[in-house]
């Protein structure tokens, strides 16, 4: 399994490829990960582009706050974001509308991980 720092620098390359891979969807994702990989990630989704940077550089729209390992199974597809919200392993602040999109964003790391 990928680090978490791999998995948003796909996630990076694939937006700046290609941004409708956004889906349309205009806001600041931050990831708040603790556990063995903690940090601070955002994702930055605009019209003309998008991009992550490591840090809490923009005021973000929906915070996600959960443990880096269970980052990585979601990204992988191996935990379900409602079930990790449900579940207490994801915390979510902000626009849960936002929230809700947050797999289709993913899914830029799942269309680097098949290229």
């Amino acid at each position: 399994m990928p680090s978490v720092k791999e998995v948003f620098q796909m996630i990076d390359q694939q937006l700046k490829e290609d941004i409708s891979r956004a889906e349309g969807i205009v806001a600041v994702y931050q990831f708040n990960l603790s556990g063995d990989e903690a940090g601070v990630y955002q994702v930055v989704l605009r019209p003309d582009a998008g991009f992550v940077i490591e840090g809490e550089q923009e005021p973000s729209d929906c915070t996600l706050s959960m443990d880096s390992e269970d980052f990585k199974k979601m990204a992988e597809g191996e935990l379900n974001g409602t079930e990790a919200f449900m579940s207490g392993r994801l915390r979510i602040d902000g626009d849960m509308g936002l929230a809700l999109r947050l797999q289709e964003v993913l899914a830029a790391y799942n269309s680097a991980k098949q290229a």
